[in-house]
């Protein structure tokens, strides 16, 4: 989408919470470009996964909404409507709640991921006449970001008698491997935010967000931002991402570690997991979820393991080793259960959360890893095939059911 233009006189720099009066001695500044992520959604497949799913509509509609904007307040409130909508469009569209849009099946994840960018794309590259700033624009992709993920739409029922189950998931990720990429599990916060999941001890309650696969946005504190109002309050919790072929792993301990791999930005950060008060930072955090009852179970077609392993520096030594059994007292983090990528991350802040919290030993938690979703042998166009759409929907199954197995042995 070109850039918009509206017709205002110029405003100055609001703040990032609150449509705050802008001071009229702030000078417009220009758009940026795209970013690389951006980039990719002139491609083929990322075209007709939005056309195939009815999705194409959600950035034009944003973009009209831009235009008819009389001041920062209205395009704030326009897109944070459009983010929130978007959100909930793709939910309902998961879980089977009116039109298709088209013959993508419902299950799909993707189309959500490819409108969000278009629509970010069109916020990036507005320039509005009444004097955009830096900080006002990066306050509308935050806010965009934010209610389109369903990280502000995390809500559960008021009352006795109901678990209350946390769930996030991942963006599709690895794009230039391969463009038509859907991650299974952003397909599975979307199947099961707001579900219930009957259980022994009665109903349990599924709320679900889904964060990007960027370095900066982790940097920035997203996923804290996020889980911290909740997790005082719910029953149970669990990061899922995409891991190994064939397999889910339950992650014993996670590291505070960043290995380097490029993100979707195609950035890599190579270091020490950046938290808030590093003094007090351990090396690793720990699994709450009842491990042993989940990998006993009887939850889906594919084996469900308790990956014990870490790589670490061990104390007093310069090079690192893998150790099956987890970490040795005093070493440095080189690699989770999960690795060292954003998985490993996401699942060390959460669960150093629940421990700055006090909650260890009151609030199960943890990381679950999921098989990687693959494409039929043979498909190397094409943007979606039946066993492509089956082993999304086992995947998606066999979380559900781990989350029940979860709740009822916790």
């Amino acid at each position: 989408m070109n850039s918009i233009r509206v017709r205002l006189g110029v405003l100055g720099l609001a703040l990032l919470t609150g449509f705050t009066t802008p001071t009229a001695a702030s000078a417009t500044q220009a758009a940026p470009s795209p970013t690389v992520e951006e980039q990719r959604l002139g491609r083929a497949a990322p075209q007709e996964i939005l056309r195939r799913s009815g999705f194409d509509t959600a950035a034009p509609r944003l973009a009209r909404a831009l235009e008819g904007a009389r001041s920062y307040g209205e395009a704030r409130r326009a897109v944070t409507r459009e983010g929130a909508r978007l959100w909930q469009r793709a939910v309902d569209r998961a879980q089977g709640r009116g039109p298709a849009g088209g013959d993508l099946s419902r299950d799909d994840d993707r189309p959500l991921y490819w409108a969000r960018l278009g629509m970010t794309r069109d916020v990036r590259t507005w320039e509005p006449e009444f004097g955009l700033t830096d900080g006002q624009r990066a306050a509308l992709l935050d806010e965009l970001e934010r209610a389109s993920r369903g990280q502000d739409a995390i809500r559960y029922p008021h009352g006795t008698g109901l678990k209350r189950i946390l769930l996030t998931g991942f963006d599709p990720f690895t794009l230039d491997r391969d463009i038509r990429i859907s991650n299974p599990s952003g397909a599975t916060a979307l199947a099961l935010d707001g579900t219930v999941i009957e259980t022994a001890d009665g109903p349990a309650r599924v709320e679900t967000a889904v964060f990007p696969v960027r370095w900066q946005d982790f940097t920035d504190g997203t996923v804290e931002r996020a889980l911290r109002p909740h997790l005082p309050k719910v029953d149970l919790f669990t990061t899922v991402s995409q891991g190994r072929v064939g397999r889910f792993d339950i992650e014993r301990t996670n590291g505070a570690w960043r290995g380097g791999f490029g993100d979707n930005e195609n950035i890599g950060r190579t270091g020490t997991v950046p938290v808030s008060d590093p003094a007090s930072q351990p090396q690793w955090t720990t699994t709450t979820l009842p491990y042993a009852a989940i990998t006993a179970a009887q939850t889906g077609r594919f084996p469900v393991y308790d990956n014990t392993s870490v790589t670490e520096i061990p104390a007093g030594a310069t090079e690192s080793v893998v150790r099956p059994d987890g970490p040795t007292p005093g070493s440095t983090a080189r690699a989770g259960g999960g690795g060292d990528y954003l998985s490993n991350e996401i699942a060390y802040r959460a669960t150093l959360l629940r421990d700055r919290l006090g909650l260890h030993g009151t609030l199960p938690g943890g990381h679950v890893h999921t098989p990687v979703l693959q494409f039929a042998p043979g498909n190397t166009t094409e943007v979606t095939d039946p066993e492509f759409v089956r082993n999304r929907l086992d995947i998606i199954a066999q979380v559900r059911a781990i989350l029940k197995v979860a709740a009822e042995t916790s």
